[in-house]
């Protein structure tokens, strides 16, 4: 407003009562109308790639401790425009490193994380009136627009039902690409394809683990709940921004991830069912690698639902690679299943007679007897076919139970690492009691629909997310690399996960996680000489404000963490010795802040 002053002395007293007025209403809601008791949060940091900068501005953010080294006071807070960080899949760092990566191979939408001295070390801020996510049910269906304040898709997938801004809240019709008038009218197509019967696509529990690729806002996974399939909805971090903030936000399971040059973070024959509806993969790409990585992690007998032009239309292009491709996955010893209209269904053999009747060279080959199928982060895609095991060619097929006994049956795979019955059994009972416990803790705190998404950081054989079967809620269930892959059994039991280091940031957007187990993981981390303050703040990062986090560790580690609850704006809920020696139980919650911005916003 430089050189505008004629008449302004008129307006000030007008300004300041307006002022005035609008912080005494903001005050008085945050004291008395928010359930959150959101607390203002000031100082702010934004980092521009420099690691300098992060030194010099975190160094008044501490208090020298005689006693402990230090203590950390607070901790800066990010620039807005970090609200929706991801730090390992975040497009600024590739520039400022000047990464060289081939953009037709993906390589831009997968994880590069970033050195220890470009970290963020900073609190990622709220967007401006951040609210309480819906609770589901509720939630599939609608989620409050300031959350997730990007109504793009809105608009260019207006003609597909994709989501609708209606007031202050995003609406989710339920349609896709595919199925612009219903996932649930889709989902039944499906079933009457494969005759299943009632057209439940689940197939009386045969059918529980589905993937998802490109899935858009997750509609189709979101729908298939009803039937008692758990569906991993993996999208990248591309034109569609935003889209698995939606569905996490919806409290549907979603990662981020592409199909690009790095396996998929899932251990082979973990799948039942595998789905692109128009997801614009180029299935033909370097000998078929990509449709060969969704063999990998397909189950013996699995299925790949494929609804695309190629299926149906009869111009010259999509008739072209609707014959390479079908040429393609015949080599790859599928079958159609079914086919009609706009949709096709391949199905894999249930054993490997098929790969050994081939002629010999082939095309794509079978993969070396010492490649690992199960070895997956950061290792390379490979153009190949991926055998059965001798159990699952003996038996012609994974032998596991039909869902729900499949939650609690003893996995055929526990062999794989020397486990037993007994052992597996034990470890499920074990955990049973320790999750009655944690409810018993946690039962002042909250409701049933308090929490939705859950995080097991350190999983095991998948016995935490078993005892929580009763439960409205779903888990993603993490498996650290460096230990045993154990993530095999958690899908051959019906549930699901990923594999992961936790000395990086996990791929998921801020606020996607009402709950984390952490289990040891601060210790395991520390011993591997990673920083437990770089975890913490990433657990910030991913935990919802008024979420809850579960800590199981040493006593050293949980006054360790006690030591960063003021910085961190967390509180202690309670703690408890355990019958384990040395393991205490912390049990803390992420308070609901705001920062100064956001407050003006506000006003």
């Amino acid at each position: 407003m430089r050189g505008r002053t004629e008449g302004g002395n008129k307006k000030k007293p007008v300004i300041v009562l307006l002022c005035v007025a609008a912080v005494v209403l903001v005050s008085v809601y945050l004291f008395f109308g928010s359930s959150s008791h959101a607390i203002e949060y000031g100082r702010k940091l934004g980092l521009g790639g420099d690691a300098t900068e992060k030194e010099d501005a975190s160094t008044s953010f501490y208090v020298d401790d005689d006693a402990n080294g230090f203590t950390p006071r607070s901790f800066p807070v990010c620039d807005d425009r970090h609200s929706e960080l991801i730090p390992c899949l975040d497009r600024n760092l590739i520039y400022q490193m000047r990464l060289k990566l081939d953009l037709s191979l993906m390589e831009h939408y997968e994880r590069h994380c970033p050195p220890p001295e470009r970290r963020f070390n900073c609190l990622i801020p709220p967007p401006p009136g951040y609210k309480v996510p819906i609770k589901w049910p509720n939630s599939r269906d609608e989620v409050w627009k300031v959350n997730i304040p990007h109504t793009h898709l809105a608009h260019e997938k207006s003609d597909q039902n994709w989501m609708v801004v209606k007031g202050d809240k995003i609406n989710f019709p339920g349609g896709g690409t595919h199925f612009h008038y219903g996932a649930d009218k889709y989902i039944a197509s499906m079933a009457n394809m494969l005759n299943f019967p009632n057209n439940i696509l689940n197939n009386e529990g045969r059918l529980r683990t589905f993937l998802d690729v490109g899935c858009g806002v997750a509609s189709f996974g979101g729908y298939l709940l009803a039937s008692d399939i758990m569906t991993m909805s993996l999208a990248p971090n591309d034109v569609h921004q935003n889209q698995i903030q939606f569905a996490l936000e919806r409290g549907i399971p979603a990662y981020l991830g592409v199909l690009g040059t790095k396996r998929l973070p899932y251990p082979s024959r973990s799948f039942e069912l595998a789905h692109c509806s128009r997801c614009r993969i180029d299935w033909l790409q370097r000998d078929g690698i990509l449709l060969l990585e969704l063999d990998r992690v397909l189950r013996p007998g699995g299925y790949f639902a494929y609804s695309s032009p190629e299926a149906y239309a009869q111009d010259e292009e999509d008739l072209r690679i609707w014959r390479e491709m079908s040429a393609l996955v015949e080599r790859m010893c599928w079958t159609i299943a079914a086919k009609r209209n706009q949709t096709v269904i391949w199905q894999k053999p249930m054993t490997n007679d098929c790969y050994l009747e081939r002629e010999p060279g082939t095309q794509p080959p079978l993969c070396n007897s010492d490649s690992d199928p199960d070895a997956v982060y950061g290792v390379n895609m490979e153009a190949c076919i991926t055998q059965y095991s001798d159990h699952d060619h003996k038996t012609k097929g994974s032998g596991l139970s039909p869902w729900p006994a499949r939650l609690t049956s003893p996995p055929p795979r526990l062999a794989d690492f020397g486990y037993s019955t007994d052992m597996f059994e034990k470890d499920t009972e074990t955990w049973k009691q320790r999750v009655d416990a944690y409810w018993d803790l946690l039962s002042p705190a909250i409701q049933s629909d308090t929490v939705r998404n859950i995080m097991d950081m350190k999983a095991n054989m998948g016995s935490f997310a078993a005892a929580l079967n009763d439960k409205d809620v779903w888990v993603m269930n993490v498996v650290p690399e460096d230990g045993p892959n154990t993530l095999k059994l958690i899908y051959d039991r019906g549930l699901m996960g990923a594999v992961h280091s936790w000395c990086e940031a996990f791929s998921t957007y801020p606020r996607t996680y009402d709950l984390l187990h952490a289990w040891d993981i601060i210790s395991d981390i520390k011993k591997r000489g990673c920083s437990a303050e770089d975890l913490l703040l990433e657990m910030d990062r991913i935990l919802r404000p008024s979420g809850f986090i579960l800590i199981r560790d040493t006593q050293s580690v949980v006054d360790l963490v006690k030591k960063y609850l003021k910085a961190l704006h967390w509180e202690a809920v309670d703690t408890k010795a355990t019958s384990d020696s040395d393991t205490v139980i912390l049990i803390v919650q992420k308070k609901l802040w705001l920062t100064s911005e956001s407050l003006r916003d506000l006003e």
